[in-house]
């Protein structure tokens, strides 16, 4: 089984869409296996954004200081998914990272729509709801720096038989 990092920004917060989110996600078959609301400090941001996903390298300072600009005005919820290939799976739920590139049925695509340009212009970060890993080897990075070992847990769901095909 795979993990995967999801994070639920103060966006989706804020707006009152935690339940919503979270729902698609079990309704898909993931198993949440570790969850909690956390108001982490730039620092917290810093390791994960430029530590782990090399935004200012990738992107700009500019990109990466907008990005902690928004992430700063709320708390979000950091969640831990397992299920069948959960990365790729998540990621396809989640949608484009602008929003306006999303496809309906997406998250992004339903309940946000703001556009690059608009965030641009007023020099904000793009509220895009949700941060998702974007491969294992960031899943493995971004789990050990939001989730102490002992908050996350191994279960079997009722549903798994149906979901992961396991033999019984």
């Amino acid at each position: 089984m795979e993990r995967t990092l999801v994070l639920l920004k103060p966006d989706a917060v804020q707006r009152g869409l935690v339940g919503e989110i979270v729902t698609r996600f079990e309704k898909v078959g993931l198993k949440i296996v570790g969850i909690k609301m956390v108001y982490p400090d730039k620092n917290h941001y810093y390791k994960h954004y430029e530590g782990i996903g090399k935004m200012i390298t990738r992107r700009s300072q500019k990109a990466f200081d907008v990005t902690i600009d928004m992430m700063l005005v709320g708390p979000v919820i950091a969640l831990v998914l397992e299920g069948v290939e959960a990365i790729s799976l998540v990621r396809k739920m989640v949608g484009s990272t602008e929003p306006k590139s999303s496809l309906p049925g997406t998250i992004r695509g339903d309940y946000s729509h703001m556009s690059y340009a608009h965030a641009d212009e007023k020099e904000a970060g793009i509220p895009n709801l949700v941060h998702a890993s974007g491969d294992q080897s960031d899943a493995k990075a971004e789990i050990a720096h939001w989730f102490k070992t002992s908050e996350l847990y191994d279960y079997e769901a009722v549903h798994e038989k149906f979901t992961q095909l396991n033999k019984r």
